[in-house]
């Protein structure tokens, strides 16, 4: 959480996450007492180079033509930077002089990856940790909005489908093996 208020015996922080995502306030204050310092280990968004990595997994269908949505998705993410390149590198040479802190690659990029529900397209920025959602809000409406103009491109949902290899598979498939016959399960007419 952001810390509202220091005492002697204990500081106060306004609660981020826990149910609200996105690494919003709750709106919950939270009061902890210092020693509670000494036992856990403490995250902290603003004393590095005052960014973070937010990750944002896109998944389209496997019959969508995901090199295109990539290219899309490229696109989008170059023209939305969140964050000026420059900025970050001067961050990060300041914070050097304390942490031992080294990126080789600052510029937003997109992973490539597939799960059962289709390709899923991480897209990876930087981005303030305040305008987490903010950054992921206005980068979703733009891809619903690019990616409606595209017949090639769906998302993927979950769902249960029949997959005929020998009928939509890829063409010149060999069959190694004869078709299984359909059960017919319809009582006879009397």
């Amino acid at each position: 959480g952001d810390v509202v208020d220091e005492r002697l015996f204990q500081f106060t922080l306004l609660e981020v996450g826990n149910w609200v995502k996105a690494d919003q306030s709750t709106g919950r204050v939270i009061h902890i007492p210092n020693g509670w310092l000494f036992r856990h280990a403490i995250a902290n968004f603003n004393r590095g180079i005052d960014h973070i990595w937010n990750e944002l997994p896109i998944t389209v269908t496997f019959e969508s033509d995901w090199r295109l949505a990539k290219d899309v998705l490229t696109q989008i993410l170059n023209d939305s930077a969140q964050v000026a390149e420059e900025t970050v590198k001067a961050r990060i040479d300041a914070a050097a002089n304390r942490f031992f802190i080294r990126y080789m690659n600052l510029t937003p990029i997109i992973w490539t990856s597939v799960s059962e529900d289709g390709v899923v397209l991480t897209l990876r920025y930087l981005c303030d940790p305040r305008k987490r959602r903010t950054s992921a809000n206005d980068l979703w409406e733009k891809i619903l909005d690019e990616f409606a103009k595209h017949d090639r491109i769906d998302f993927a949902y979950r769902t249960h489908r029949q997959f005929l290899n020998p009928h939509e598979g890829k063409k010149n498939l060999v069959r190694t093996h004869a078709p299984e016959k359909a059960l017919d399960t319809t009582e006879p007419r009397r």
